[in-house]
């Protein structure tokens, strides 16, 4: 009798456990790979932000110490750097959600009965991936250069003063980055507009509502996901980028970013410290800035 009482619940505690250790069995092997290449490196680069140079002096020869005035030092000489890279990152944000959304919807709303042209335009969306980031980029440099049949134009139509240069000047940089990173933006909006139920749009009509009160009231809303996980993709890369604002590509001496200040302290002066310090910096900068942007848009549930 006491063997068949207890036997049911001995059986009910073992099945959590078993499918505990089998749900543990699988997320093994990527917890494993977070910590081989996230952690570890993560830590490597704190580490190194603390750094101090050895007592020889010699480049490139760094000891292992908590010098806290890295962060500080990398602040007061590269703060204008930093300050660019988010201003020219909030412009291309801004740029490409004002371009990208008016794409989307017609992609996933108004070509939504036409297969056929909803696949061609998604396929012109996804084209620029199967061209490399430097080539598209450095297209751009020769077709904004001074010679350039749009520069020349923009200078016959008076649009440019004729000793004007579009190359090397924050407007290219911003329209670089938002050229490149349009289809991130894009893509997104386009999954969040592709499931917009038609019946909600048809109900502001019967409504009374205008269709740009509908759009305010319901689309958008609606998109928010799409909007938030767009800005997001957008945002974060644009923020770090270092090749459009090189000078070898559309950038000049007053755009430098802070992605090519920590490439420049780390493969030309070798000072790993303040390229690690500043690359911390840049990382909890843009956790701070995304993580307040997504909870007041409304969308925790996106962290």
């Amino acid at each position: 009798m006491a063997f068949s009482a207890f036997a049911p619940s001995t059986v009910s505690e073992q099945a959590p456990r078993r499918k505990s250790r089998v749900a543990l069995l699988l997320l093994l092997p990527g917890i494993l790979y977070l910590l081989l290449f996230f952690l570890v490196p993560l830590l490597s680069l704190i580490l190194t932000s603390l750094q101090a140079p050895t007592v020889s002096g010699d480049i490139g020869q760094y000891r292992t110490a908590f010098e806290w005035q890295n962060y500080s030092t990398a602040i007061g000489q590269y703060g204008g750097q930093i300050l660019r890279s988010f201003v020219y990152a909030v412009l291309a944000t801004v740029f490409a959600l004002l371009f990208s959304y008016p794409l989307a919807y017609f992609i996933g709303v108004k070509a939504r009965p036409y297969p056929l042209l909803q696949n061609l335009a998604l396929i012109l969306v996804i084209a620029p991936f199967f061209i490399s980031f430097l080539l598209r980029t450095l297209a751009w440099k020769q077709l904004l250069s001074d010679e350039s049949a749009i520069v020349t134009g923009l200078k016959a139509l008076a649009l440019l003063a004729p000793d004007a240069h579009v190359t090397g000047t924050p407007v290219a940089v911003v329209f670089g980055l938002t050229y490149n990173f349009i289809p991130f933006m894009t893509l997104p909006l386009y999954a969040s507009l592709e499931r917009l139920d038609l019946r909600y749009l048809e109900a502001g009509n019967d409504l009374y509502a205008t269709p740009f009160s509908t759009f305010l009231r319901v689309t958008i809303p609606l998109s928010m996901p799409g909007i938030v996980s767009g800005v997001l993709l957008t945002f974060i890369p644009a923020a770090g980028d270092y090749v459009n604002a090189s000078r070898e590509f559309l950038g000049g001496t007053g755009t430098t970013m802070i992605g090519n200040v920590i490439e420049s302290n780390f493969l030309v002066s070798l000072n790993y410290p303040a390229a690690a310090a500043m690359s911390v910096m840049l990382m909890v900068a843009i956790l701070i800035l995304v993580t307040i942007y997504v909870r007041r848009s409304g969308t925790e549930d996106l962290l």
